[in-house]
């Protein structure tokens, strides 16, 4: 069980910034390390999709990244495995060519290396003053473990590795229907300390700065789509007629030549047809919600959905109310848990599946990049989409209402699915 409790708000006592940081750094880390347990040398550093590096590279990327940014950035220390600066530095090779990778034991010692640095540089480090770069650097570990998640999952689809556990079975209680009226009003965009019962800190450069934005009155659907709704989208050819895709989405569809979600369940549907569909890229999303005479939500209308959750989060983690974090392993049945609910009676906001937006992934007004301009800033080009959530695969640090994730309409790799609004 993970327990996300945070320092007080602005807290200035350096003690307990440094103990919540010195367990935080442990609890993310043993995460990530079961990901690879018994993992195959040709699953760690073979490249499963020509957008994704291989496993073994992310697990070489974390350790790198914290050496980076805490020892020679914050602690001023040499770098201390220079030949790995190439191979795995963000702006370093090709995706193509992280394939000639070290054995996992050496991973794992480069890993543990570095972290043994950190944490004797923690013991003294000015922590109050530096609390933003701690807080993004278990945030970087969050993310690039959950796409460690994913390139296993592709591996899985090319039958390399065991398949993901069984199903949850069927709903806990009935399936939450419908759509839920929202009416006109305001809604913060960004993290929110008070509001949210979050260090400020925490929040990594697109979310800030919180401003507010008008929302229109409209519904949305309570849950996301699930597999039993999806089914009717490509029992009715929704794959082939013309009519439901945009311009450029029927142009991938022409190319890509798929007749349904990439993590689309291969055994009867009966067992997953509470489940929200996963593995479905933009083009798809937004085609499903013109067969519906919906749409997608904007970003501000998911926030506002959203509004409740995060102060809940805490309770909702500890009491395994969110399926995130690998408890359950794979997908579950939407509306499981009546305790985690938005204000507006929506369900499965975070964890589960990340869920498409209409709004491409732009920078707040008054943006200001952090901690490198590369983070966020090069995408912002309109060409990523938002999406936000969490999924089952998403670790609890980086899990809450206003966090951002973004990809290109084409991508339908992550464990991502989608609701529509009218």
């Amino acid at each position: 069980m993970v327990f996300l409790s945070l320092p007080d708000t602005g807290s200035t006592d350096a003690s307990k910034l440094r103990t919540y940081f010195q367990a935080t750094l442990q609890t993310c880390r043993n995460g990530t390390l079961a990901l690879v347990d018994g993992i195959s040398q040709t699953v760690l550093q073979q490249q499963a999709h020509p957008d994704f590096s291989p496993v073994g590279w992310h697990l070489g990327h974390i350790a790198f990244t914290e050496s980076l940014w805490i020892l020679e950035h914050l602690a001023g220390q040499p770098c201390p495995f220079p030949s790995y600066r190439t191979l795995f530095a963000a702006d370093g090779l090709p995706k193509s060519q992280r394939q000639m990778l070290p054995s996992l034991e050496e991973l794992l010692i480069f890993l543990a290396d570095v972290r043994r640095r950190t944490l004797a540089y923690l013991s003294t480090a000015p922590v109050v003053e530096q609390a933003r770069l701690w807080h993004w650097l278990i945030q970087h570990e969050c993310q690039h473990s959950e796409t460690m998640s994913l390139v296993m999952a592709l591996h899985q689809n090319q039958g390399q590795v065991t398949p993901l556990r069984n199903p949850v079975a069927g709903p806990i209680h009935e399936t939450p229907t419908g759509m839920g009226h929202i009416p006109a009003g305001e809604v913060c965009l960004g993290l929110v300390a008070d509001r949210d019962g979050l260090d400020g800190d925490v929040a990594i450069d697109n979310e800030r700065p919180a401003h507010w934005v008008d929302v229109a009155a409209y519904s949305i659907d309570r849950t996301p789509v699930t597999c039993e709704q999806y089914q009717r989208f490509m029992d009715a050819g929704g794959y082939q007629e013309r009519q439901w895709w945009c311009d450029t989405g029927w142009c991938w569809l022409q190319t890509a030549q798929v007749n349904q979600p990439l993590y689309w369940p291969a055994q009867d549907l009966t067992a997953f047809r509470h489940h929200p569909v996963s593995g479905v890229n933009w083009y798809e999303a937004s085609a499903y919600a013109r067969f519906v005479d919906k749409r997608l939500p904007t970003e501000a209308e998911w926030a506002l959905a959203a509004q409740g959750l995060t102060p809940k989060l805490q309770t909702l983690l500890t009491t395994d109310q969110i399926n995130c974090n690998h408890h359950v392993g794979c997908t579950s049945p939407v509306g499981r848990s009546d305790q985690a609910v938005s204000d507006y009676g929506c369900y499965d906001l975070l964890g589960n599946v990340w869920e498409w937006t209409h709004s491409w992934f732009r920078p707040y007004p008054g943006f200001e990049a952090y901690p490198y301009q590369g983070y966020s800033a090069v995408y912002f080009d309109d060409g990523h989409r938002v999406l936000r959530g969490g999924s089952w695969a998403t670790r609890p640090w980086g899990l809450r209402s206003s966090f951002r994730n973004w990809y290109e309409p084409h991508v339908r790799e992550l464990f991502m699915g989608f609701r529509c609004v009218r």
